[in-house]
């Protein structure tokens, strides 16, 4: 099941945008889009291929560990995930 997956750091300095560039590149692979232009916080939201929550939110993690690390930035402690599957995307919302 494909899943995505949103992988955020958060840190004591600010972003800056060839940075943030820098990790676009290298989360491109996974069909990532990121965020933290300007704030003291950087993520990704990548698309992994897993069977259960638990295990796409750690291969996430590891995938983007990997682009943190290519593209230069510091190791921040990770500090949300959030999973959804394409099953989960695909329901109508239920109030």
């Amino acid at each position: 099941m494909r899943w995505s997956v949103g992988v955020k750091c958060e840190g004591d300095r600010v972003i800056s945008h060839e940075e943030i560039l820098e990790l676009a590149d290298a989360v491109a692979v996974h069909n990532g889009i990121v965020s933290g232009i300007g704030e003291e916080a950087y993520g990704a939201q990548i698309v992994v291929n897993a069977d259960t929550v638990g295990e796409a939110e750690v291969i996430a993690k590891q995938h983007f560990r990997v682009a943190v690390s290519q593209a230069g930035l510091p190791e921040w402690p990770i500090v949300e995930v959030d999973a959804l599957s394409e099953a989960q995307d695909d329901e109508p919302d239920q109030y």
